[in-house]
């Protein structure tokens, strides 16, 4: 009954396979099936296809003993999955046919689908590119991360407020995930340190099962398939029965609380000395089950001599969070499998290596040695020898240390532990070295190297945006799917007339979809032909999109002013989430649906300017989102974005980048020309220097009316209450710690240069020809590679 995948199935073979699951694993008949039993019906169809290739690639990877990649991230922003596996097993004409005999809407099932709830921004979004081009490179790798119950949270606007609210993308069955019991793993807390004969041993106070769930991700063409391993949190006792007899119900249930709320919430708020512990229970949680799983495999497959482990496994750690890798894995080669210290640390530096992806201090975790010794007083042992054996094998400085001023500095001790440590965009590598870990790179010149992100084009270009994808098939051919340098075939066609009326006319496709459906549902009249002007991405004042709306109201003013002059129509698209308890971030959200409320309202000038800001902005809306953009705002402090991989989405897309000379926005300027890119701001350097100037941010207000129009129209309310605004004020006149202030006039001043260049559509086309042609670089495949080469040594 099932399709063997090494012949491609017809459009009839699915079809009946759609209805043997409709029939037999639904429990429906066609007569009574809403769209959610044909949605898993079709989903558990192409499921079947994928196991086939997972299999064998479990087979090849044991039985040849092949080196393993093993990822740890937080965050695996995953999106949905049908559409993604039916194209990369080359199922799409075969797919829509069989759906249409069966009478559905294809994309009524595909958009059916709810988006998995693993992550928040870039970091998890770059988690599962990887992933998938681990598996269209046929490399052996398993993903590790939390199976959260609710994700980050489900983001509303109530009065132009950001409200939060659960998910409840688990409220259903999820088709795509493998439970494995046999898989389960102990995590211990708290608790004491026992030494017996010299031996140390930990007798944790507190302890969960970490549970397996494993999710099949297919490569492109199908060949290949690896396993995101998440880990859900299982009580080891599932309830106190005596407790619960006596009638104390609460307490009955407090070790299957535990349990859950561990898996429940991506990044609890950590503002309190509660939400702190959850945070470090779950970085630990995850990385131990990682590891003993990791080890068990590696005995299993090639003997208890732990001597090659570094052989065999390459574990990559994405940012902090996973950072007490070092420790965990030295503990348990250690205390689990009879290793000395300096035995254990050795290997454990030649499996582990450290992605950063920050330069911001707070972003770079540290946690009490009160709060470290109380959940895991084992590990603070541990890491105290490591840092002992490093200052003793390198004679560092004084101020060199992990632990320092009672704290556990995680990215210290991710670098320390580290065989490999890499930034991901060339600007952004270079300042690793020569400010956040400066110290440490003069003591290990070669541990630093340099990955520049990517993303994939399977789901980023072919997946989300199809009017484009067609063309260029049309016109390179089909190749560019597996191989993204083959756009740079597109150069030969940027003064082509024809295709360039082609391009406009993709790009129309998609704005006019995105008018038609998001934005009409939110109530936003756009115009296809006027300019779409989009950021979207995690709200941080780095970010900066206090600059973005702070120009629009500017921009706005003007318009009032002189209402016939020639403006180019504008339609302003935010999308974002900000942190619980992030009162700044929050309230720009506030102030920018305060400021969409007045001036989509005002008869004047609504007809050149506009503002759209939809709620809870995911993978799904992104796909949507960044085909219709024409202008991409990377608008960053220059030296604050790691790399960014938002910005290769959009010019890879077609979208032109208004930005500052930040993260990978220096490489894609590089590759796509001065000329194709809209250039603002300070650069990294002269950043520095400006925020060290005293007053820095009322000197420059004081030299820009625009942006002393803007604050002013916002003090005197004409935007809502100007009271929610007033630390907000006072913040950017007397603090401005990311340079709004500072780079204003030149942002402005830029836009108005967009502005020139969207009048002169046969120019703006042949740009965006160029920037297209020039993406090939940041395909998530290119990525890999480098990581394969420099840091993993596999393939």
């Amino acid at each position: 009954m099932r399709p063997d995948l090494t012949e491609l199935p017809s459009a009839k073979s699915l079809a009946d396979q759609i209805l043997y699951h409709l029939t037999h694993t639904q429990g429906r008949g066609p007569e009574f099936a809403t769209v959610f039993d044909w949605r898993l019906a079709v989903s558990y169809t192409i499921r079947d296809l994928i196991v086939t290739p997972w299999m064998a690639g479990h087979r090849a990877s044991r039985d040849q003993k092949l080196k393993r990649v093993y990822y740890l991230s937080m965050e695996f922003l995953i999106g949905r999955i049908l559409e993604d596996a039916i194209i990369n097993l080359e199922l799409e004409p075969q797919m829509e046919e069989a759906l249409s005999t069966l009478g559905l809407d294809e994309h009524e099932i595909l958009d059916d689908e709810p988006d998995a709830a693993l992550g928040n921004g870039g970091l998890g979004r770059l988690a599962a590119c990887f992933m998938e081009s681990l598996s269209s490179l046929g490399v052996p790798a398993f993903g590790y991360g939390i199976r959260y119950e609710h994700g980050l949270f489900r983001q509303r606007f109530e009065g132009g407020q950001q409200v939060e609210a659960p998910e409840d993308w688990l409220n259903q069955p999820h088709p795509w995930e493998f439970v494995r019991i046999d898989y389960s793993y102990t995590i211990g807390f708290k608790g004491h340190v026992e030494t017996v004969d010299g031996q140390s041993t930990w007798l944790p106070g507190e302890s969960v099962i970490a549970r397996a769930y494993d999710t099949p991700v297919i490569g492109w063409q199908g060949n290949w398939a690896n396993t995101l391993r998440l880990w859900g949190a299982q009580p080891t006792n599932l309830f106190d029965l005596h407790r619960f007899n006596a009638g104390d119900y609460a307490a009955a249930a407090e070790p299957e609380a535990l349990a859950r709320t561990l898996s429940r919430v991506l990044y609890p708020d950590d503002t309190t000395d509660q939400g702190k512990e959850l945070r470090l229970k779950q970085e630990y949680f995850l990385t131990s089950a990682a590891l003993q799983d990791i080890i068990r495999r590696f005995v299993a497959e090639h003997g208890e001599n732990l001597a090659h482990l570094p052989d065999k496994v390459a574990i990559q750690l994405n940012d902090t969070h996973p950072a007490i890798a070092g420790p965990e894995l030295i503990r348990l080669l250690m205390d689990e499998h009879g290793l000395s210290f300096p035995e254990a640390l050795d290997l454990s530096r030649r499996t582990l290596n450290y992605t950063n992806h920050t330069l911001l201090p707070e972003a770079l975790e540290r946690w009490s040695t009160w709060l470290m010794g109380q959940v895991l007083p084992r590990h603070l042992q541990i890491i105290q020898m490591i840092d002992d054996d490093h200052r003793a094998s390198t004679h560092r400085p004084a101020h060199v240390a992990i632990v320092q001023h009672d704290e556990v500095r995680m990215g210290e001790l991710a670098f320390i532990m580290a065989g490999k440590v890499n930034g991901v965009s060339a600007l952004h590598t270079d300042l690793v070295r020569s400010t956040v870990f400066a110290d440490l790179h003069k003591l290990h010149p070669d541990r630093i190297v340099n990955e520049t992100n990517g993303v994939t084009p399977r789901r980023w270009l072919r997946l989300a945006n199809p009017p484009l994808a067609r063309l260029l098939d049309q016109t390179i051919g089909t190749g560019w799917t597996g191989d993204l340098d083959q756009l740079d075939g597109l150069k030969a066609h940027a003064a082509d007339a024809a295709f360039l009326e082609a391009l406009r006319d993709a790009k129309r496709q998609n704005k006019e979809s995105l008018s038609n459906g998001l934005l009409a549902d939110l109530g936003v009249k756009a115009d296809p032909d006027a300019l779409f002007d989009v950021q979207v991405k995690r709200m941080h004042e780095y970010k900066r999109q206090l600059l973005n709306i702070l120009e629009t109201i500017a921009l706005w003013h003007r318009i009032h002013a002189s209402p016939n002059g020639d403006w180019v129509p504008r339609l302003k698209i935010f999308g974002g989430k900000a942190a619980p308890g992030y009162w700044i971030a929050k309230t720009v959200i506030h102030l920018i649906n305060d400021v969409a409320r007045t001036i989509n309202d005002d008869p004047v000038t609504s007809k050149y300017l506009k503002i759209a800001y939809p709620p809870n902005y995911n993978v799904s809306m992104a796909e949507k989102l960044i085909p219709a953009a024409d202008l991409s705002e990377q608008i960053s402090t220059a030296g604050k974005e790691a790399s960014g991989t938002g910005n290769m989405k959009f010019t890879m897309n077609g979208a032109l980048t208004i930005g500052t000379l930040d993260g990978a926005n220096v490489e894609i300027r590089d590759l796509v020309g001065p000329e194709n890119f809209f250039l603002f701001g300070l650069t990294a350097e002269e950043a520095a220097q400006e925020k060290a100037r005293p007053g820095h941010a009322r000197l420059a207000i004081e030299k820009s009316e625009d942006m002393q129009v803007a604050l002013q129209l916002i003090a005197e309310g004409r935007f809502g209450r100007p009271e929610h605004y007033y630390a907000l004020l006072d913040r950017t006149w007397n603090d401005d710690p990311f340079l709004v202030a500072s780079d204003f006039d030149d942002y402005f001043a830029c836009q108005r240069r967009v502005d020139a260049a969207y009048k002169d559509s046969r120019d703006w086309d042949r740009m965006s020809t160029l920037n297209i042609a020039s993406s090939g670089f940041f395909s998530s495949d290119r990525t890999i590679r480098g990581y394969m080469k420099d840091i993993w040594k596999v393939g």
